[in-house]
């Protein structure tokens, strides 16, 4: 059963925008820092934007990759258990495949991961 489920992923032309949506369980959006992480052809998987708690600790505190600062913004809706990913002004060099994450202590739980390119 998955727990984690994105959408929003596509193609777009360089200074357009996206937003990636994940959905969680109730329990796994109340307990677990849910982020976004990416990977590039060729990378290893970077950390994009995260909370740095769960959504029970009612905290914004939030971490981003200096390269996307400015340019993205993650949020959360408590009452759809969704942890969303804004994407402005987006580059070339965004192109990768996004991942939802959900972490607590030493466990992970990942999404399926949607594509998003950036092209012209």
């Amino acid at each position: 059963q998955a727990q984690l489920v994105e959408s929003g992923g596509g193609l777009v032309q360089p200074g357009g925008s996206l937003r990636l949506s994940c959905t969680a369980s109730r329990t796994i959006f109340r307990l677990y820092a849910m982020g976004w992480y990416r990977q590039a052809p060729g990378k290893e998987r970077e950390l994009v934007a995260a909370f740095s708690s769960g959504a029970y600790k009612d905290s914004d505190d939030t971490n981003y990759e200096d390269s996307v600062k400015g340019r993205f913004t993650i949020s959360r809706d408590n009452t759809k258990n969704t942890v969303d990913l804004q994407m402005n002004s987006l580059k070339p060099e965004d192109t990768a495949v996004y991942y939802c994450n959900a972490a607590r202590g030493p466990q992970n739980y990942w999404g399926q991961g949607t594509q998003v390119t950036v092209s012209s």
